[in-house]
């Protein structure tokens, strides 16, 4: 079942470091996932996220305000 993975943040920098680190963590350990990056101020308010950036995997939010290890990410995806 393919994960829908959504990245809340303006593109500040923590912004792109969560990007990168989720993009490794998909394709080092071949998870079928869509990867969405979500800049409208709007839409990350509709998750009620005054923080970012913030990982969200199948409409949840998992992480807020931080960049996660690889680690993290990979237990929070399995």
């Amino acid at each position: 079942m393919t994960k829908i993975i959504k990245i809340l943040g303006t593109g500040c920098p923590k912004c792109q470091a969560m990007i990168g680190v989720v993009k490794d963590v998909v394709t080092e350990n071949n998870i079928d996932a869509t990867i969405e990056k979500v800049e409208d101020i709007m839409e990350i308010m509709k998750y009620n996220v005054m923080i970012t950036p913030a990982l969200v995997i199948d409409d949840v939010i998992a992480i807020k305000g931080r960049v996660p290890s690889k680690d993290e990410v990979l237990g929070l995806l399995n």
